[in-house]
């Protein structure tokens, strides 16, 4: 049985420092680090790839880093708190990706002058609430399949890693086994904690290269340029849009939450703009980092789960404030050690979107198309599988839901 949606939360209802004291819990922080370990644990590559391509200068990947974490660490732990609910904020990975694909054709104030650009038209599309009506038109079965097929292939990575590393994944494993049936609401938190000690008496952890540094952020007065608005700055807006802020409310509405994202969006939207002179491609609505902080793994009560949130904010911050050296610190854990934690912590949340996406027998197949053509991979117009995903359900359950005519 999926777990019962909470209540609406409004703004009045906003979390308190008093509230955030009584409702702390071990699971729901450690939730939030492990979201952050992701976002940097592997993605992370892609930023340091697309710096490369671009020419950019140490001091420039600085700020860069310092500007995405500063952002989705505000935001994040403002909005947890005002929406008391786990909202998770992140920089776009699928932004990042193309900018590693495009970026050397633009020079570096050119594509600061595009980023502005994105975030200003991310800001109006939130404010005016074409977002939201947008996503209220989407079956919600359709949403959670989406979210099914996005996470599928990091429940598909566990095996995959032990596979690669069987010494390391194998113990992860029995330990996650062990307390989600005796101490479900610590299991990640052993698991971690197992995965550590396994990875040190192999010898995978390597910390000797990270060096402590207090980031300097760098300000560049964008240029705006006719090629990179088309070429950077229509794109971002519509990978930022369609993979990561539609997915991310879908994340947030397939674990039972009805926060507005109008306004979440606008918020990021908004923060992105100031942050963007300092190199900030974007934030936004975080999509599997936010699975990991919004289900039953955080913590048992759904309105508990915002600590997750604010505590994922504040990592953030930490990793803003010291720029590179914790991102050293996050990338030089193993990649089956990250694989492992991912997956196993996001098992709560794609068993509930599977079972969410099949709960309806009308929108069943419909579904299925989402789920299967999100998990293709399929890319089009440089649009990943999750937006295709998405199109394709929502045209399949206009044909399958269809009134059929009487004389026909």
């Amino acid at each position: 049985m999926p777990e019962p949606a909470p209540r609406t939360l409004v703004l009045s209802q906003a979390a308190s420092l008093g509230d955030l004291r009584r409702d702390f819990s071990l699971s729901a922080s450690v939730a939030g680090v492990i979201a952050v370990m992701v976002s940097y644990g592997g993605p992370a590559a892609i930023i340091f790839q697309a710096a490369s391509l671009a020419g950019l200068t140490p001091d420039q990947l600085t700020s860069w880093i310092w500007a995405i974490s500063i952002g989705s660490g505000i935001s994040g732990l403002v909005l947890s708190m005002v929406y008391r609910a786990p909202v998770i904020i992140a920089w776009s990975t699928p932004g990042a990706a193309l900018l590693a694909a495009g970026w050397a054709a633009y020079p570096y104030p050119e594509a600061i002058g595009a980023f502005v650009f994105a975030a200003v038209a991310i800001t109006v599309f939130g404010a005016t609430g074409l977002f939201a009506a947008l996503m209220e038109r989407i079956p919600q079965a359709v949403v959670a399949a989406m979210l099914a097929g996005i996470l599928f292939r990091f429940g598909v990575e566990v095996f995959t890693a032990m596979r690669a590393t069987p010494l390391l994944v194998a113990p992860m494993l029995v330990c996650y086994l062990a307390l989600k049936r005796l101490l479900p609401r610590y299991a990640i938190v052993g698991t971690l904690f197992v995965g550590l000690i396994a990875a040190g008496a192999l010898g995978l952890l390597d910390f000797s290269l990270v060096e402590a540094s207090i980031a300097r952020p760098e300000l560049t007065t964008p240029v705006f340029s006719l090629g990179a608005l088309i070429g950077l700055g229509v794109p971002l807006f519509m990978v930022t849009m369609t993979g990561q802020n539609a997915t991310g409310l879908g994340v947030l509405r397939t674990a039972g939450y009805k926060t507005p994202g109008g306004p979440l969006v606008a918020a990021t939207g908004a923060l992105s703009t100031l942050l963007a002179p300092f190199g900030s491609h974007g934030i936004n609505l975080a999509a599997i980092t936010a699975a990991i902080c919004t289900g039953p793994e955080a913590h048992g009560d759904p309105e508990k789960r915002y600590v997750a949130g604010v505590v994922c904010g504040l990592a953030y911050l930490v990793v803003g404030l010291f720029g590179a050296t914790l991102v050293g610190l996050f990338t030089s854990l193993p990649p089956g050690l990250i694989a492992a934690i991912s997956g196993l912590a996001l098992f709560g949340a794609l068993q509930n979107g599977l079972t969410q996406a099949m709960a309806d027998e009308s929108r069943r197949e419909a579904a299925l198309v989402t789920f299967l053509l999100t998990v293709s991979g399929v890319s089009v117009l440089g649009v990943g599988s999750a937006f295709w995903g998405l199109v394709g359900g929502v045209l399949a359950n206009a044909a399958l839901t269809a009134r059929r005519n009487p004389a026909s």
